[in-house]
């Protein structure tokens, strides 16, 4: 794995390279406005391509892979959303893929990963280590691993979606970019943009509440780990521990993390579908989901919330629209 560190010129290149990438809008409500007492300019990664994202960092690496050095194409370990994209980019650069992932996983992103014609690996997340079979299957196959998190290309890939959100609202006054956090990537290259391109909006990453090993690394200056692998339906964030090389960065550059329960991430989705029809999946709604639980926090200011993808089965998407209250609860 190549663990250089990445500078905020990496996402300037990123931004550059990724004309393949969709440009995804930025959504208003006037109704989540008044509920957090702000200005909410809602990014819809959720309509990216493979629906997450992830597709940003997966092409900025794999458009970079050396064909002669790893002919037998690529290796990733993902709980979905990584695993697809990889193997979208691969499907549509010709490069073989396998895709290490939970057998738990979303059936739709199981299925979308090996509809991209992936070799798809299933494992137990309680019995063993993705990242020991990434290992193995490396050692036996001239391949390459493409970790979620632990690749400069992969952070500065995702950095773009911030990059592009300020882009977008330049001469707008934007004084936070809330962003999901599992490993930390998307976090990081968030923290990378916002220096790339020279904005004074300060990063926030959301966790699952219970899954919230960043915001007690950050506490503690090292990385903390999470006591299971499992228990929420934030599937997309249930990383055992910061990344290497997102942690370096965050501990540096993160401003705040907020935390949400499951209950107010149904919430949270059922409220971003009724007021701006759009499906986001649970880690996709983490921020939104943090945000209401804490209104107080952005009082009086502007934020871009970041919709980190739409993949989410069909029988928890009901559960979302069947949440208990008619709204989310300031």
């Amino acid at each position: 794995m190549n663990l250089r560190r990445p500078e905020p010129a990496d996402v300037l290149d990123a931004h550059e390279r990724l004309g393949i990438a969709i440009r995804t809008p930025l959504l208003r409500s006037d109704e989540l406005d008044a509920r957090v007492g702000g200005k909410v300019f809602f990014k819809c990664e959720n309509l990216q391509r493979c629906g997450a994202f992830k597709f940003r960092g997966a092409y900025n690496c794999l458009s970079r892979l050396d064909r002669q050095a790893y002919p037998g194409g690529v290796v990733a370990y993902s709980t979905g959303n990584h695993g697809q994209a990889v193997a979208t980019v691969g499907r549509m650069l010709g490069i073989p893929s396998t895709i290490v992932m939970p057998y738990d996983a979303p059936s739709v992103k199981i299925a979308k990963a090996r509809a991209q014609g992936a070799q798809v690996v299933l494992y137990d997340r309680r019995a063993a280590r993705r990242e020991e079979i990434a290992a193995r299957i490396a050692d036996a196959n001239p391949v390459a691993i493409i970790p979620p998190g632990d690749d400069p290309f992969v952070i500065a890939g995702q950095g773009t979606v911030a990059g592009e959100a300020l882009q977008a609202l330049s001469g707008a006054n934007v004084d936070v970019v809330l962003v999901p956090c599992g490993g930390g990537g998307l976090a990081a290259g968030t923290c990378l943009a916002v220096e790339a391109f020279r904005s004074k909006a300060e990063v926030w990453a959301a966790e699952p509440l219970a899954f919230d090993d960043t915001k007690r690394s950050l506490a503690s200056g090292q990385r903390e780990k999470n006591l299971r692998l499992d228990g929420s339906i934030c599937d997309a964030l249930l990383a055992p521990t910061p990344a290497v090389l997102p942690f370096a960065i965050n501990r540096e550059r993160l401003a705040r993390v907020l935390v949400a329960d499951d209950r107010q991430v149904l919430e949270a989705m059922r409220f971003v579908y009724e007021e701006l029809r759009v499906v986001v999946e649970p880690g996709g709604a983490i921020g939104l989901a943090a945000l209401l639980a804490n209104p107080e926090a952005l009082r009086g200011r502007s934020a871009v919330v970041v919709a980190s993808g739409g993949n989410v089965d069909t029988g928890l998407f009901m559960r979302a629209l069947q949440s208990a209250g008619d709204r989310v609860a300031a």
